[in-house]
């Protein structure tokens, strides 16, 4: 596997490094290709998280342009559309770790996660507009479910870019912590993850994904009769916790 992305499993936590930051981790084929080989690696295995970041100096600062104007060659069509897709739909939760730049195709990426944890240097921008181009990777899908569909308008329309705060204050990110302590929020966050049941993450994760748009009465009709119901853990989770809580007498 090419070294366009790294990976670092650590206490049940996969983390994935996009790795050309040299480049600022502009998005290429083979940062693609190598994400698209580590997620299949991943669905297959016994993780029960996953954290996406960058190495350097941010995230990524989205497609590389000079893949673009050259002309690219995907393996198939709609390529990294579907090796986010992927990402997106890996029944472990998904977190986005965003520092410095993540500009549009790295939004676009960013996005699939199911949490996106920002620094204050975090900066967020949609510049599709910018280039004549057009979403293809989600934006246009994800975004507005995240901040609205009059916030995802302001963003596309004015290719503004926001910081890590702003990112909090419109929902785009879930927290925005000091540049500092961004490895110790990382682990502190997926700490809180690995304490509850990956039964229940990927049950949780199906239900949003499956219902995702239908009416609320579809939706609850959906979780009564489609719910995975009880897991494999749930006996041991409860004698846990009443192991150690101290039980008054019946009357």
């Amino acid at each position: 596997m090419n070294s366009a992305v790294l990976r670092h499993d650590r206490d049940d936590v996969v983390h994935l490094t996009l790795n050309r930051p040299e480049k600022l981790n502009a998005l290429n084929l083979e940062i693609f290709e190598a994400l698209e080989g580590h997620v299949k690696d991943i669905a297959g295995g016994s993780a029960r998280a996953v954290v996406l970041r960058g190495a350097g100096r941010c995230f990524s600062a989205g497609h590389d342009l000079q893949d673009i104007a050259v002309g690219e060659n995907p393996p198939r069509p709609n390529y990294q559309a579907h090796v986010i897709e992927l990402l997106a739909d890996l029944p472990m939760p998904v977190i986005s770790a965003v520092h410095g730049h993540c500009y549009t195709g790295a939004l676009e990426l960013a996005l699939a996660g199911d949490v996106i944890l920002a620094t204050e240097s975090a900066k967020f921008a949609d510049t599709h507009a910018k280039w004549a181009l057009t979403p293809v990777w989600g934006l246009s899908q994800r975004l507005p479910r995240r901040v609205g569909t009059y916030k995802a308008r302001e963003m596309m329309f004015t290719c503004r870019t926001y910081s890590g705060r702003e990112a909090l204050s419109m929902g785009l990110a879930n927290a925005c912590v000091a540049d500092g302590e961004f490895d110790s929020a990382i682990n502190n966050l997926t700490a809180e993850i690995l304490a509850n049941s990956s039964f229940s993450h990927a049950a949780n994760k199906r239900l949003l994904r499956e219902t995702d748009g239908l009416s609320l009465s579809a939706g609850l009709s959906h979780e009564i009769y489609h719910s995975a119901g009880v897991g494999p853990d749930v006996a041991q989770r409860i004698a846990a916790f009443t192991g150690r809580t101290k039980q008054k007498p019946p009357l």
